[in-house]
């Protein structure tokens, strides 16, 4: 098959889940093209099976903001002519899905038909889409796509409170590359980052206000208070100069380290002991997973998706947004013996083996075929 896949091509969560997914169906021999503002970030080899096609939005000085959307719609025309492209899977409802919907009426004029997929990854639904203003086109592209998914039963029920919903949603959740976090490193070099006596904390994100930032320093500030610890903070954002002067204010800066943006998230995984995500929301939760994946238990806040990702005692713990006197205290609970730590982390492992991208991505494949059929039977 034939898939054009639309995507955000950054580190966020839903432009990673597109690109693993874009590759995993190249190796499972279709042929994959990526048409977006600028390579995925994830994306590091192209191959016969995977191609990468850059949308250019023209600078106009008639135009205040310059039109993606038109510019995306033009592109998906362009290269489903070109390479004979079967269907779109758009991640992300607005732009994308909108932008889709252009394409194919404009394709079904020269006879053309490519029916859309689309994802719902989160914000497009809480944050974005529940606003006023994008509500009607948000409901809009979500009606109008021939195949809808969601990353979880969370976002799922969210998506049909906050809309008006013809269409059916399928849960397909997010999902991990096992294979890659099946650790080879003869060294993950910790004593760069810690004394051997010493618990590494980690947290991963965007460091956007949802994530909670200050909330991830507090609970670190309780756990180095009852036990040697170090935190690893890996990403770039709005939070993150704030976040460096709260360091200062407790005085613990010494023992807090700023990655930004980086490529060895796996490295940084690989020594870590503790994964702390008490994010206000999240809809699924995949920086929790690519914890657990490599063998990281995950305090986390019981919000949107995480509950059906991390399991509260076993993989982890679960609490109430901004409890971060319990988070602190579950945290403590798992890091103040060696036997405990190591059985959440063998847990965290296993609870990861669910979300196993060979188990996920057979079911988009169903969802492809069945809307692809279901599209040509009705046009």
């Amino acid at each position: 098959m034939k898939i054009g896949i639309v995507c955000y091509p950054t580190f966020g969560g839903s432009g990673v889940v597109a690109t693993e997914l874009g590759l995993e169906l190249s190796r499972r021999g279709h042929e994959i093209h990526f048409i977006t503002y600028s390579q995925p970030v994830r994306l590091e080899l192209l191959s016969n099976n995977v191609h990468f096609h850059e949308v250019h939005v023209p600078e106009y000085p008639l135009f205040h903001y310059q039109p993606y959307e038109l510019a995306l719609s033009s592109k998906l025309v362009d290269m489903v002519k070109m390479y004979d492209i079967q269907l779109l899977h758009v991640h992300y409802a607005i732009p994308h899905a909108y932008a889709a919907y252009m394409a194919q009426q404009m394709l079904l004029g020269d006879g053309i038909l490519v029916p859309i997929v689309t994802t719902l990854h989160g914000t497009d639904i809480t944050l974005v889409g529940s606003h006023p203003f994008y509500k009607p086109a948000v409901t809009f592209s979500i009606n109008k796509s021939d195949a809808v998914t969601s990353v979880s039963e969370s976002l799922r029920q969210d998506t049909l409170r906050l809309f008006d919903i013809k269409n059916d949603i399928h849960v397909v959740p997010n999902f991990i590359d096992l294979d890659k976090h099946e650790h080879n490193f003869t060294d993950c070099q910790r004593g760069m980052m810690a004394e051997d006596n010493e618990r590494i904390i980690t947290h991963i994100s965007n460091m956007r206000e949802v994530k909670q930032i200050p909330d991830v320093i507090k609970i670190f500030y309780n756990i180095q208070k009852e036990l040697p610890a170090k935190l690893m903070l890996v990403g770039e954002g709005p939070e993150k100069e704030a976040a460096e002067l709260l360091t200062e204010e407790l005085g613990i800066s010494d023992k807090v380290i700023f990655f930004g943006n980086s490529y060895e998230i796996d490295r940084i995984l690989c020594f870590s002991d503790l994964f702390l995500l008490p994010s206000r929301t999240e809809s699924f939760g995949l920086a929790a997973l690519e914890a657990m994946a490599s063998g990281v238990p995950v305090i986390s806040t019981n919000t949107g998706g995480l509950p059906e990702v991390n399991i509260d005692g076993y993989s982890g713990y679960l609490s109430d947004v901004n409890a971060v006197s319990d988070m602190s205290s579950n945290a403590i609970k798992i890091l103040k013996d060696m036997k405990t730590l190591n059985t959440f982390k063998a847990n965290a492992k296993k609870q990861s083996k669910n979300f196993d991208i060979h188990n996920i991505v057979p079911k988009y494949e169903a969802i492809y075929e069945e809307t692809l059929d279901k599209f040509l039977v009705t046009n």
